[in-house]
């Protein structure tokens, strides 16, 4: 004899499914969070405020390029770590970069429960960021990184 239909146990099935849903999607705070971070980062970079791209970086950061040898042709992996990026964005690096160019466009990619990927638009290269709540606070655990062609950096 098959089970008989019971409304009010699907009714609370679904309303349990959609509480754990709701309790690991992203929240207004997280999105704040992320957001600040990757501010952070690029503003920080231009305006040569160490203590700021400092705060957007988790200390193991890993920021990656794949660049092209041009004795081999072949790809490699140049890499840096949190503490050389802060030494570059205190020597000014990002100041150099004039003010009608500087641009620090971030769309968040997406986000799940403490994990998340954003894109940060430069004024002359493009940063995919991953992004992990530390500690109560977002931040940058990778950046692979691209420049922008160099007839789009050179015609801005």
């Amino acid at each position: 004899m098959p089970t008989p239909y019971r409304p009010a146990a699907v009714i609370g099935l679904l309303g349990i499914l959609m509480a754990h849903s709701t309790a690991i999607a992203q929240t207004k705070t997280d999105s704040a969070g992320i957001r600040a971070a990757a501010l952070d980062y690029i503003q920080g970079w231009y305006t040569g405020d160490a203590a700021r791209m400092q705060r957007a970086l988790h200390p193991q950061l890993a920021k990656r390029i794949v660049e092209t040898d041009p004795k081999t042709n072949k790809s490699v992996l140049s890499q840096m770590g949190a503490e050389k990026l802060v030494e570059y964005t205190r020597a000014g690096g990002g100041q150099k970069t004039p003010l009608d160019r500087r641009r620090a466009d971030v769309t968040i990619l997406d986000i799940y429960q403490g994990a998340a990927s954003a894109k940060v638009i430069a004024a002359d290269w493009v940063d995919y960021l991953h992004l992990a709540r530390w500690n109560g606070r977002w931040e940058i655990v990778n950046v692979l990184w691209e420049f922008k062609p160099a007839a789009e950096r050179a015609s801005k």
